[in-house]
């Protein structure tokens, strides 16, 4: 009897996942070893002086974690490697016995951790750059009270401990550890002192975001210039090993990167094969029972890799682009919905499998130039059409109604967008860190917030489109102080929710050109922006031959279909972010009217449509009143 390659693929899906997983977990107790050896490395040193024991209880305290240390290392499993360990071990106990100088020891021990990490493949390196902003919040609300808000260890709670907090701008004792001790400390605690183990309460990615915090209270203000880290050597080197090999100012931006990580730039392979990683490492996290740590990096996997090579992918195949789109948010919402582990093993692999396709539309050293020169093209021409829109048609009905006043409003609005946008972009590359969920909020937040004042400016001028009904409020409250800013926030909003991630994406292109494909992404701006600027000349110019009463009423639908648009793309960035959870339903897409196959989104949108059709039918029961008094 012949066996269905679906049904043995059914079979073989959870012992194969199982198998990955287990391939990938590190043994039982190797993390403990390694943190003990950062704990011993690093306090091992102010405990001894030219032979003497200058502090006894910590000495002590050196002397019984080195014997719990002991006992770790001979529990791990059978391994070439191991009984060399255990050697090294044994004669580190001994140095601290025999009181040997500090730093030799704990050269000693870096060196063991260094060893049991290659014996054992041990992963040092987090699955998602840290953000040291979120670690500054985590810090306030677990840390702060006993190490007080700048680290120094004088926290309210922290009176009378014994040992002390951990002063955290000790820069001698924070250049004897890693980014990995740091988050190792956070998440097992440190037994024998009142610090507490925090990994029941914070998640793999939270610990690295506040040991990337914590990490800071050591670094000098200074920019983190001349040499450069990668994310493996920042979380597993100590900057003392740095200065070691390289210098003090090597080590001195070691500690700036380290407190603030750089985000990598990535070409189309580098950003597809980190979604493909991090779904792997969300898969695993949703077998360990990590379930909001899993759905976080199933975000993660889609904002951080692939939605940066959509706009490319969109101009090689864009039915490529949507299939690998849908199976990265069916994953995701497997998770929500707390899918059982193969079948979300399943929907994991078809999103690998979409995004091994695309790898392959997008392989070569750089796009075309053809290509590059159109991915930039409908960049800005799908972002910038809708702004445009809504501010070609506010400019027109202010110009036809001779409100010039309100009109540098508008163009103060605008051009302060542009300022704020390269603001953001410049603080997110240089200072901070921003997210692709932070992004997607931004978007989401304030398409929402543009949908609302859309709808009500177009109602207000299908409410004003006969010349009796607007003459009174040329000079009235709208056209007043209050009305021209409206006008301004309105014009700010439309062109700063899509500058950001405009900025963002053409970074993203540029690195994808590369050096010969970089003439062609200016020309597909240049173009853009000449076919923008000719949409809004169009609307401009047509605006002044039509009569006063028809304009009204075409740029209040205008306005009001905009408003609708707004509100699907609002919810759909939401859904992006991993805010709002995904409804699809069975219903066509059109991603540039926002118009996308989920009950949320057309809901949204629903809503906003309904408000239209009562307001207008107010406008009319209003306008018939009016007819019948009259007679």
């Amino acid at each position: 009897m012949l066996v269905p390659k679906r049904f043995l693929s059914w079979l073989l899906l959870p012992m194969l996942v199982l198998c990955s997983l287990i391939a990938r977990a590190e043994p039982e107790g190797a993390a403990q070893a390694l943190h003990l050896l950062g704990y011993l490395g690093a306090d091992y040193p102010a405990t001894v002086a030219d032979g003497q024991v200058v502090d006894s209880s910590e000495y002590q305290e050196q002397l019984e974690f080195h014997g719990v240390l002991l006992g770790l290392i001979g529990a791990l499993p059978a391994n070439p490697g191991k009984a060399a360990l255990e050697q090294g071990v044994a004669r580190l106990g001994e140095d601290i016995a025999r009181r040997r100088d500090g730093e030799a020891v704990a050269r000693q021990a870096r060196q063991l951790a260094t060893d049991l990490v290659a014996t054992y493949q041990i992963s040092l390196t987090p699955r998602i750059t840290p953000d040291p902003a979120r670690g500054a919040a985590l810090f306030a609300q677990h840390c702060s009270v006993c190490h007080g808000e700048q680290g120094i260890g004088d926290g309210p709670a922290g009176v009378g401990l014994e040992p002390p907090p951990a002063n955290m701008q000790d820069a001698a004792r924070m250049a004897r550890l890693s980014l990995y001790d740091l988050y190792n400390s956070i998440g097992l605690g440190v037994e024998g002192t009142d610090m507490p183990a925090f990994a029941a309460q914070l998640d793999e990615r939270e610990r690295w975001d506040l040991a990337s915090h914590v990490a800071g209270f050591s670094a000098a203000p200074v920019a983190a210039q001349g040499a450069s880290f990668s994310l493996q050597q920042l979380a597993g080197q100590t900057p003392q090993q740095v200065a070691a090999e390289q210098g003090a100012a090597a080590a001195a931006a070691f500690r700036a990167q380290r407190a603030r990580p750089p985000q990598p730039q990535r070409d189309a392979q580098q950003l597809i094969a980190f979604s493909r990683d991090t779904l792997d490492s969300s898969l695993a996290a949703y077998r360990d029972g990590r379930r909001d740590e899993a759905y976080d990096l199933s975000v993660a996997a889609y904002l951080e890799g692939f939605e940066l090579v959509e706009s490319a992918l969109n101009n090689v195949a864009p039915e490529q682009r949507k299939a690998t789109e849908r199976a990265l948010m069916a994953y995701r919402q497997g998770l929500q919905d707390g899918l059982p582990l193969a079948q979300a093993a399943q929907r994991l692999e078809a999103a690998k499998a979409e995004l091994a396709r695309c790898a392959g539309l997008l392989d070569g050293d750089g796009l075309s130039a053809s290509l590059s020169f159109f991915s930039s093209l409908l960049i800005l021409l799908r972002e910038g059409v809708e702004a445009i829109l809504v501010l070609a048609a506010i400019l027109a009905y202010l110009r036809n109604t001779g409100q010039q006043q309100a009109m540098r409003s508008v163009h103060a609005g605008w051009g302060l967008a542009l300022l704020a946008g390269a603001a953001t972009w410049a603080l997110a590359a240089y200072v901070i860190d921003v997210s692709g969920a932070q992004r997607e909020l931004l978007e989401g937040g304030s398409a929402l917030f543009a949908s609302l004042v859309l709808l009500w400016v177009g109602v207000w001028m299908h409410d004003r489109r006969h010349a009796a009904a607007w003459q009174g409020y040329v000079k009235g409250s709208l056209v007043g102080g209050g009305g021209r800013l409206g006008f301004a926030v309105l014009a700010f909003v439309s062109i700063y929710r899509e500058l950001f991630e405009v900025i963002l994406f053409y970074e993203t292109l540029w690195l994808q050109a590369g050096p010969a494909g970089h003439g062609m992404v200016l020309a597909g701006a240049g173009a853009a922006l000449v076919l923008l600027f000719g949409l809004a000349w169009v609307i401009l110019r047509g605006s002044r031959k039509l009569p006063l009463a028809t304009f009204f009423g075409v740029n209040a639908v205008l306005l009001c279909a905009l408003s609708v648009v707004f509100a699907g793309h609002g919810v759909a960035a939401l859904q992006e972010a991993g805010v709002l959870g995904l409804h699809p339903v069975a219903f066509f897409e059109l991603d540039w009217l926002g118009i996308h196959a989920d009950a949320l989104s057309l809901g949204a949108q629903a809503v906003v449509l309904a408000a239209i059709a009562v307001f207008y039918g107010r406008s009319w029961l209003d306008a018939r009143r009016g007819q019948d008094s009259a007679v």
